[in-house]
């Protein structure tokens, strides 16, 4: 994990091993991945780690075992039987109480074209030139790094460069002169989105986790300013988000009805 990446069967061995033959709390493992792979998402890398432990999908925890490995790293790796876990048993005693209930996709407040509006840039969606900016009027841009939140221990350095990368990228293909923030004191972006005269800030969809979090503590300084927080979606985000509950099958069974309800096909 020196660069950053990690091949998907490795995550999967890793989970396990650390989970069952390690007996490590998985919460800590999900956090080591979390703050050193460079596509560290909170969604998909905590239900990750719960679907390894027997979490997710309850009474199925995955298990490492040697003849795996050895095959799929063409016997890089080859450890004996005898130093995995021979038999693994789900974690669903410590977590009875199973995943909580499937909730509706958030209302969110679609941006006013004629409103003066601050362009914000997160790690979330680097794609905003997929909306129509040219018929925004724009006051201000920013990109607002944010991946230290991940973690109450320090990030790797590796991540937030990606990130930074990222985000001039971003600035660098729209042709905007973005100012650089942190996401630090959550009343900062009220006071930056204030300079310019703007009274709504629209960003690119942010979903569930850390600068989720950060964003509704800057809300209240928003709210204060009279500044309103606006977000775009994607038709196709919108279509498919509501079947992605259980995994990668359970959505690629409804793929031709999204792509005919979405006129996409």
């Amino acid at each position: 994990m020196i660069d950053g990446y990690l091949d998907n069967h490795a995550r999967m061995w890793f989970a396990s091993i650390w989970i069952f033959t390690l007996e490590l709390p998985w919460r800590l493992g999900a956090d080591f991945f979390f703050r050193n792979l460079l596509d560290g998402d909170p969604a998909s890398n905590t239900l990750g780690w719960r679907w390894a432990a027997g979490l997710h999908t309850r009474g199925k925890p995955y298990h490492a075992q040697a003849w795996n490995i050895a095959r799929f790293t063409n016997n890089r790796f080859d450890p004996r039987p005898a130093e995995l876990a021979a038999v693994v048993e789900g974690l669903e005693s410590e977590e009875p109480e199973g995943l909580p209930s499937v909730t509706p996709l958030r209302t969110v407040q679609v941006p006013d074209l004629d409103r003066p509006t601050a362009l914000l840039i997160t790690e979330e969606d680097c794609r905003p030139e997929d909306f129509d900016l040219p018929s925004m009027n724009f006051v201000g841009y920013a990109t607002l790094s944010a991946s230290h939140l991940r973690s109450p221990l320090p990030v790797s350095p590796l991540v937030k460069e990606f990130e930074h990368g990222a985000l001039r990228d971003t600035a660098s293909r729209i042709a905007v002169d973005a100012t650089e923030l942190r996401a630090g004191v959550p009343t900062d972006l009220s006071r930056w989105a204030s300079r310019p005269g703007a009274t709504q800030i629209a960003t690119p969809y942010i979903p569930t986790g850390p600068l989720r979090d950060w964003m509704l503590e800057a809300k209240r300084g928003l709210v204060e300013a009279g500044i309103d927080l606006v977000e775009w979606r994607r038709e196709w985000d919108s279509a498919i988000w509501p079947y992605a509950t259980a995994g990668f099958f359970k959505v690629k069974k409804q793929i031709p009805a999204i792509l005919h309800n979405t006129g996409l096909m």
